[in-house]
């Protein structure tokens, strides 16, 4: 089943890098791209969103030099313009595993592509490991770590409902009863010519 492989990936991803536990360790997919493509783009995704989780926490530091600070959010922003690529390099990939799936005729759309629910259960596996951190802490408080698990409990059994809805979803596509429809997405803060900053106007 594709959600237990993705599943799987991210939870890969999530250990590797708390060995060092550090933004600026070196990246290494360990999956070719030419041997399995979408492993090869979820390991890329969930690493992105995991570095991404560390500089969102250390940004919240309120002693932070304000220089340091300005040059995280920049950061943060190339961050977030490399995750919003790879879910459309994600749903490039499902737009070409269905291109010769004929829709039904009375074919809907959903809500949203299957990149953006893997970008949410990608999100989730990071929620669920730093939960599981909380709920098993030392040096935490009993009353802390018994919230936490009671949090944990409920992360995990999103991850079931989410990974059933992709799932779902995926066969429905497949099926013809469901259609993807995908729109580029149009972020302007990053663009030279679409943020009036960035172009030089007051």
């Amino acid at each position: 089943m594709f959600t237990d492989k993705a599943n799987s990936i991210f939870q890969e991803v999530i250990a590797t890098y708390h060995v060092i536990d550090n933004v600026d360790q070196e990246f290494h997919n360990p999956y070719n791209k030419e041997e399995d493509l979408i492993a090869h783009l979820l390991y890329r995704k969930c690493w992105i969103d995991t570095v991404q989780w560390h500089y969102e926490d250390i940004i919240r530091d309120p002693h932070i030099d304000p220089i340091g600070a300005l040059k995280l959010k920049r950061m943060i922003d190339a961050s977030n313009q490399d995750r919003t690529d790879m879910v459309e390099y994600i749903d490039s990939y499902f737009l070409d595993k269905y291109k010769f799936v004929a829709p039904n005729p009375d074919a809907t759309i959903n809500s949203e592509s299957p990149a953006w629910a893997i970008d949410r259960l990608s999100i989730l596996a990071l929620k669920i490991y730093h939960m599981q951190e909380e709920a098993t802490r030392v040096n935490a408080t009993v009353a802390h770590r018994e919230a936490c698990q009671k949090k944990l409990e409920i992360l995990l059994e999103q991850r079931v409902d989410l990974s059933t809805a992709i799932t779902q979803l995926l066969q429905d596509i497949e099926a013809g009863n469901k259609y993807m429809k995908v729109y580029k997405q149009m972020k302007m803060y990053n663009d030279d010519e679409l943020n009036p900053v960035l172009r030089g106007e007051k």
